[in-house]
């Protein structure tokens, strides 16, 4: 199978290099070559132009160029990556929408802080409402490193705008397989997100992410893969294929956001998943809202008749807590403790 993106070599970040301009529109890169006819460059029968910069900021200046010369709809059809000045050789599948390589270009720390994996799973725990005790832990991506702070959010954000969202997608859940296999003993539940959209082939995109169930000894039985709540689920049938394919691995699937806008009970019943995480705006003083706790009792209701387990989360006060206790089978949330770097002792 052809490799991804994910697969080629890294985006090289040095002060130095070459920029791959192509484009399938006629005479596209024809009249870049004019605008940067005072830089040293290289037009090739293959209709690609190679560009040099000699500094980070001169690259910018380069991207500001092309949205000058270029009127938007002749952007659109522009592709391109960047090339290191040790390396001249280009590299065919290892380029960009122009969009996202001037994304990449505009924040080089977050490219770096995804290629260098300068990350670190935090865990918080999920609590058993029949025991009291933790059945398992959320892992959440954090900074590793004070010199390259970022808020997961904004990365994320960043990575789906830039193109780098499988891979930062694929190194985020094996870090989480890793640090639950150092951390955590057999039988502990690992809830670990994913974006529907960086699976793009699911049998082979989640290899690396099977590799390292293998390598690292864990019980897949043990893991629970979730939908993140920032993604829009548009395609019912491909996450389907996501979820069968973890599921023939033995894995569990969790769907987040029930009971909000795009995961509904009809979603939930197509996929029948493992958990389902519910809308944490729902459980926002629910204690204060009879007709939340309604919602949530037709949500555990529904949930129920397919077998799937439910999952309260956001809880921040006692009495969230007591209002949902008699209900769900799982609750989450800073009431129980913040994540952090290694499994909460002391729980509720």
């Amino acid at each position: 199978m052809e490799a991804c993106q994910l697969c080629q070599g890294k985006i090289p970040l040095n002060e130095s290099g070459r920029m791959m301009l192509f484009s399938s529109v006629p005479g596209v890169i024809r009249t870049l070559h004019r605008a940067f006819r005072r830089v040293q460059t290289e037009f090739t029968e293959e209709n690609r132009l190679f560009v040099n910069y000699t500094a980070w900021m001169e690259l910018q200046q380069h991207m500001e160029q092309i949205e000058k010369v270029l009127p938007e709809e002749e952007q659109e059809s522009l592709r391109g990556s960047l090339i290191s000045a040790e390396g001249n050789t280009y590299l065919p599948g290892n380029e960009f929408p122009i969009q996202q390589l001037r994304e990449q270009i505009a924040n080089p720390m977050f490219v770096k802080v995804i290629q260098e994996k300068l990350f670190q799973s935090y865990m918080q725990p999920v609590i058993d409402t029949k025991t009291g005790k933790p059945f398992g832990y959320e892992f959440l991506l954090r900074p590793n490193s004070k010199l390259y702070p970022f808020n997961p959010g904004e990365l994320f954000a960043f990575s789906q705008r830039s193109g780098l969202q499988s891979m930062l997608d694929s190194q985020a859940r094996i870090n989480a397989i890793r640090t639950g296999a150092h951390m955590l003993e057999r039988g502990t539940k690992r809830f670990i997100n994913f974006l529907p959209s960086s699976i793009y082939d699911p049998r082979h995109c989640l290899q690396s992410t099977f590799k390292a169930v293998r390598e690292y000894k864990v019980d897949p039985d043990d893991l629970v893969f979730e939908v993140v709540e920032t993604e829009k689920i548009e395609d019912i049938s491909h996450l389907q294929f996501i979820f069968d394919e973890y599921k023939k691995a033995g894995i569990r699937v969790a769907l987040d956001d029930l009971g909000s806008g795009y995961s509904t009970v009809e979603v939930m019943e197509a996929l029948q998943p493992d958990y389902a995480k519910i809308d944490r705006k729902l459980v926002q003083d629910c204690h204060l809202r009879p007709e939340k706790i309604e919602q949530i009792k037709q949500l555990k209701e529904s949930a129920g008749k397919i077998g799937t387990l439910l999952l309260a989360e956001g809880i921040e006060k006692p009495e969230e807590y007591e209002a949902v206790k008699p209900i769900v089978d799982y609750v989450q949330g800073y009431f129980f403790g913040k994540p952090l770097i290694k499994p909460a002792k002391d729980q509720k």
